[in-house]
Parts: C-alpha cells; sequence; structure tokens
C-alpha cells in the first residue's frame, strides 16, 4: 500500500515526503484530537431533509466513479448548479442571443430586459436601496480590484492605512498590496485569537484617523467564522473609514441584507451561489460609485467621446465597459429565483445544522486538527471544515478520496497562504458543503478519510 501511495504521490509535486515543502501543523493553538471523539449518532436522516429534496435539481451529483457514488464536498470553490439555471442558459443562447443597450431590434430589447431583470433581482436578493448600486464584473476579484483602482488609487496616500485581517483571501489581499505600493498607504493585519479567529480587540486597537478603508471577509474560506459586520462597520465609521466586505462565503449560504450591514462596498461571486462562470457583482452605496472614476474604458461606459477627451455615464454602467457577461448574468438571476424559492433562512438553517454535524463526524477522527471556531449556541461556524491528520499530507488525502472513493475535497492553501503560515502551516485540507448535501454524505466521507488515513499510513 505505502508503495503505491508513493507511485500515485510522484505525479502530484507537492505530496508529503522529502522536499514536499509541507509544514507539520504544530499545536500552537489548538491541540490535536488525538483520541478520536465519538461521532455522532447516525440515526437514518429524514428523507425530507433540504439536501433530499433538492439533489433531484442537480444532475452533476447523481454520477458514479468507479463504482462510488460521488460525494461533492468542494463546495467553497464552486456550487453546482440546478437544471434551472443551466435551462435559462440554454434558451438565452437558443432563442435571444443579442447584445444589450445597443439595439432596438426586438432580440436586443428581450436581452436588454432580461440583464436589466437580473440586475434588479441581485438588488432584491442582497437588499440594496437601488438597483443602480449593483454592478456585474467577472468575478469578486475583479469587483475588489474595481474599488482599489477606481476607489484606492485616488482615494489613498503616504500615510494612510489599509486594515486587513491574516484570514482573507488572496483576492482580497494582492489588489491592495498593489495600490499600497503605488500610493504608499501601509497595510495592516488583524491577527488570530486562540480559538482561530480573527482578533476583534486587535482590530479595534488598529483602528485610527489614519485608517481609510477596512478590507474584511463576512465569512473565512479557511476557518469558517463569521465576523461582525455590522460592529466593524459602526468602529470604522467612527475614524471615517471606509468598509469593503468580501461576502462570497455568505451570500450563497445566508440572507444578506446590504443596507442593514452598512458597508460601503460587498462583493460576490455567481458561481459560487449555484450560477454561472464568469459573473460576479459590486454592491457599492451610489453616492460612492458616482464619485468614483471608471476602472475600465470602452463602449457602453461613456456619455459622450470626443478626440482629446470623454464624459463618463452613471453608474452601472460607468463600470460595465464593453460587451458584458449578458448569459452568464441571466443565469445569475436564474440561480437568485432559485434560491429564492428556496428561502435562504431555511438554506441557512439546514446547513447550520448540517456543518455541525460535519464538525462533530471529524472529531472522530484519530489524530486531527480543524481549524477554526468550534461551534456551539453562540458561534455560528458555516458549513465547512478545513483539517490536517497529523504526518500525512493533506493533497494525498484529497487524492486518494477521489481515487478510491469518489469524494470531492480540496487540499492546498485554498487562496489564504499568509492565514496558513500564521497557522503554522503551508497546507490543509478543506470539506465545504452547500444545502444539496446531506448527512448520508457526510458518513461516507468520514468513513472514507478514516479508509484513507489507513491506507497511508499503513
Amino acid at each position: 500500500m505505502a508503495a503505491t501511495a508513493a507511485a500515485l504521490r510522484c505525479c502530484f509535486p507537492g505530496s508529503s515526503g522529502v522536499g514536499s515543502g509541507f509544514v507539520k501543523p504544530t499545536p500552537s493553538r489548538r491541540g490535536w484530537c488525538a483520541a478520536a471523539v465519538a461521532a455522532p449518532s447516525r440515526e437514518a436522516e429524514p428523507v425530507s431533509s433540504l439536501g433530499h429534496r433538492t439533489r433531484v435539481d442537480f444532475p452533476i451529483l447523481h454520477q458514479e466513479f468507479d463504482g462510488a457514488k460521488l460525494v461533492y464536498f468542494d463546495n467553497g470553490a464552486t456550487s453546482q448548479k440546478p437544471c434551472s439555471v443551466m435551462r435559462t442558459l440554454d434558451e438565452y443562447y437558443r432563442s435571444y442571443n443579442s447584445n444589450v443597450h445597443r439595439c432596438i431590434h426586438a432580440l436586443s430589447a428581450k436581452a436588454t430586459h432580461a440583464y436589466e431583470d437580473a440586475r434588479r433581482k441581485v438588488a432584491n436578493f442582497v437588499n440594496a436601496a437601488d438597483s443602480r448600486e449593483i454592478i456585474f464584473t467577472r468575478n469578486a476579484t475583479e469587483a475588489i480590484n474595481l474599488v482599489a483602482y477606481s476607489w484606492g488609487l485616488s482615494n489613498l496616500k503616504e500615510g494612510d492605512e489599509i486594515v486587513l485581517t491574516v484570514a482573507e483571501h488572496h483576492s482580497a489581499i494582492v489588489p491592495w498590496q498593489f495600490v499600497s505600493q503605488k500610493t504608499g498607504a501601509t497595510l495592516k493585519y488583524v491577527g488570530l485569537t486562540r480559538e482561530n479567529v480573527p482578533d476583534i480587540e486587535q482590530f479595534k486597537g488598529l483602528l485610527s484617523s489614519k485608517t481609510k478603508i477596512v478590507v474584511v471577509h463576512h465569512v473565512a474560506n479557511v476557518l469558517g467564522s463569521m465576523l461582525p459586520i455590522e460592529e466593524i462597520v459602526t468602529w470604522s465609521n467612527r475614524v471615517g473609514a471606509k468598509v469593503l466586505v468580501d461576502a462570497c462565503q455568505s451570500v450563497p449560504h445566508m440572507p444578506v441584507d446590504v443596507q442593514k450591514l452598512g458597508a460601503d462596498f460587498l462583493v460576490a461571486s455567481s458561481h459560487k451561489m449555484c450560477g454561472p462562470t464568469g459573473v460576479g457583482f459590486l454592491h457599492g452605496k451610489f453616492e460612492i460609485l458616482s464619485s468614483m472614476e471608471p476602472f475600465l474604458g470602452g463602449g457602453e461606459m461613456i456619455a459622450d467621446v470626443f478626440q482629446d477627451k470623454s464624459t463618463y455615464a452613471e453608474p452601472p454602467s460607468r463600470f460595465e465597459a464593453g460587451t458584458p457577461a449578458i448569459g452568464e448574468a441571466i443565469g445569475l438571476g436564474a440561480a437568485i429565483d432559485y434560491l429564492s424559492r428556496i428561502g435562504m433562512e431555511q438554506i441557512h438553517e439546514y446547513e447550520k445544522e448540517l456543518g455541525t454535524y460535519l464538525y462533530e463526524s471529524l472529531l472522530s477522527v484519530p489524530n486531527i486538527q480543524i481549524y477554526g471556531p468550534a461551534p456551539s449556541q453562540t458561534v455560528h461556524r458555516a458549513p465547512l471544515c478545513s483539517f490536517n491528520i497529523e504526518n500525512v499530507h493533506p493533497t494525498d488525502i484529497a487524492e486518494i478520496l477521489d481515487l478510491q472513493h469518489g469524494v470531492a475535497i480540496r487540499s492546498g492553501h485554498h487562496c489564504a497562504q499568509i492565514l496558513h503560515r500564521t497557522l503554522g502551516i503551508t497546507a490543509s485540507a478543506r470539506a465545504s458543503l452547500h444545502f444539496y448535501n446531506t448527512k448520508d454524505e457526510v458518513d461516507t466521507f468520514i468513513d472514507a478519510l478514516k479508509s484513507t488515513i489507513d491506507f497511508l499510513t499503513t
């Protein structure tokens, strides 16, 4: 078995072994669970659970690999798409594919109506004050870059400070590094508590009159923890700082009300919320968007073009240069229709229960370390768990789970290298769930994980 594992690892650079670069996780924050804890009771899951009721809508989930049923636990990277979204995309390209905002013929009118209707659906979904506050982008990464370049370069200068946490996704860090290098502004990072959550007291201590923007996640993509955005906005506003929220891991999983949160900017991606890839959105307060320069130049974002200058359209058109991802935006609207029919509160409650079941089930695995806070009555944890097994590389775990058991999880640094260095590791394995997953699948995953560990350590 060891020889087989070694042969498999040679195909995957960075797997365990000499020179892999993997650092053995240290028990400096949360100790290893060397003695396994009893798993939750495996009572038969009601067939009426949300996961069982909705699985029929996702054809991709009903397949097997070498006789093993697919267990898709990589929803933190991208979600699967229901039939209604695929039908909507097919209908657009079959029936009314045309450019938007440019023509008076019937196809263009229908496409424009559907595209703008999708914008209204997004606005209603996050309770924006005005649909003009919704900017369609290629993804959340582009949305953050839009704010960094259009707002950041115009408003930051040497001596100003940008506050982030060490738990941010690279997409929320690298654009501000660019801005820092160009403006002389300084990046300030909030560390972690012993419970593996961003230190709120340290955050409050970093805020000052020098703070011009705070960039934070709503839900952490590795730790599964949730930040108190309303309070963060209140504290930041007291020193005159803007707030940008990365909501990629919250908008697909719980009700999100941008007016209640109060942040100046909020970003999310379609592909994590059962919509197509290639489109995301930025929500920004309209008065701020109206004061910002365009991010890209070209068609659609102009009012008038002269030989030596141009004037610009009002938001959202100002920030949507060129032909947009029309079909994808319409598909996002269909995904929102689907999620809304279920109800985000129902999704949230089911996923809280499912996420707790995953966490408690993982505790039954010997020598495991799970990162982030333990779920409780007062601590909400997202339906994902990043973990390591002592002396076993996470890529080996993900590889064997896939090859031998048909279980899809993610391994690596999850676009969060700063966080992993803070934790004293270079990589972790992550299982991330969505509402179409079930407790039965969690049981299958746990059995497969234990079998995988036995295979890799025998």
